[in-house]
């Protein structure tokens, strides 16, 4: 599944969203203080490892794992 578009991006330029603004996003979560609840508890993997780091960084590819469901980062440029 292909998820939201943000228009953050890190210094090389590459497009970027942060974890908890992710399952906020995907309607994984319903505020931001649940995203960070379980993403600390480590409840959520990235790219097949438990991250507790809610602003980690996402690009496209990366793999966000949450009980049993899996989705495909896909970060667009939104100038």
């Amino acid at each position: 599944m292909s998820e939201p578009e943000m228009n953050q991006k890190t210094p090389d330029s590459r497009p970027m969203i942060r974890l908890d603004d992710f399952l906020k996003a995907a309607g994984v979560v319903g505020t931001g203080g649940e995203a960070k609840v379980r993403i600390q508890a480590g409840e959520v993997l990235v790219n097949d490892e438990v991250e507790t780091r809610r602003r980690r960084q996402l690009f496209t590819g990366d793999e966000v794992n949450w009980n049993s469901q899996v989705w495909v980062v896909e970060v667009t440029e939104d100038d």
